[in-house]
């Protein structure tokens, strides 16, 4: 069963509204935190900054300090029992760490996602053993991580593309990434596959980025980056970019947009979805014929 909007985007959403209601109102995050008998700012300030998940009794007490009327306050009662939902989502989750939940939470309510990857196959496109080899030359620098709860959590994140409404998810993966770079030759042989099986889904587009590749103004980005957007055009469509440790979520108008034009520059300077499906067929070449077996060879 597919996961209702995004708590994290609705999240953001409510608390950029309160703050618009708050701000025509002339009011200060002390003086409405001063009304409501809150012991300090720092609560309204999380819940403006949609970083943490509110109390329906706070917004309503909220919204009547702003005298929202009540088609709009309606509204948001909708959004905010959205950006508080938990336990559903908890239970769908399971037990993914931090990052992954992220994606997955982003992911689930999308109806547009683009993942750019400039050295690995996406994870939403990654086979078991593709992920696997991957997350543990990963884990080298960080201890902590579960090698196959993550593996596991790629797994449940990728059922997004299989549900009855999948998003429309587009690839953009430097050809680099289509190097075995050591890694096993069946195992590369499955992920190759894999893809080409995938591109065939109406809603997956996969697009290579060639070596020579020059995008507009040649910017080549060099962290990996997803983009998403949502039904409801009021939520605030979002960019993840990946780095090292902590990923960093953008949602402010502006920097989405400059990765909206990034996209743009990708795509234009891609190999089109029939040429990358030919160019993985000729990397993953003829199946492999079995060797005959010698007839004093067991079974």
């Amino acid at each position: 069963m597919p996961l209702s909007a995004s708590p994290v985007v609705r999240r953001v959403r409510l608390g950029a509204e309160l703050r618009r209601l708050r701000r025509r109102e002339s009011l200060t995050l002390e003086q409405v935190c001063g009304r409501l008998g809150w012991a300090s700012t720092s609560k309204l300030s999380r819940i403006e900054l949609g970083q943490s998940r509110p109390d329906l009794a706070d917004v309503l007490d909220l919204l009547d300090v702003y005298a929202v009327p009540p088609h709009q306050r309606d509204e948001l009662i909708v959004i905010a029992r959205d950006a508080a939902t938990g336990r559903g989502w908890s239970k769908a989750l399971g037990e993914m760490g931090e990052r992954q939940r992220a994606y997955a939470e982003l992911e689930a309510g999308a109806v547009r996602i683009v993942d750019y990857q400039p050295v690995l196959v996406p994870g939403l496109l990654q086979t078991p053993e593709y992920a696997r080899l991957r997350v543990t030359a990963g884990a080298l620098l960080a201890d902590d991580v579960d090698v196959e709860a993550d593996v596991r959590a790629r797994a449940v994140r990728q059922e997004v593309l299989c549900r009855p409404e999948p998003p429309r998810y587009t690839a953009l993966i430097d050809e680099r990434a289509c190097d075995p770079a050591g890694l096993p030759a069946e195992v590369w042989r499955d992920q190759l596959r894999h893809l080409t099986v995938l591109a065939e889904r109406p809603h997956v587009t996969i697009r290579l980025l060639p070596r020579d590749a020059s995008p507009y103004g040649d910017l080549h980005p060099l962290a990996p980056f997803s983009y998403y957007a949502y039904p409801d055009p009021a939520d605030p469509r979002t960019v993840l970019v990946e780095t090292l440790t902590t990923d960093l979520r953008l949602v402010a108008e502006a920097d989405v947009a400059r990765y909206e034009q990034l996209v743009d520059w990708l795509l234009a300077a891609a190999l089109p979805e029939e040429e990358t499906v030919e160019l993985l067929g000729r990397r993953l070449g003829p199946a492999p014929v079995p060797r005959p077996r010698e007839p004093h060879e067991p079974d």
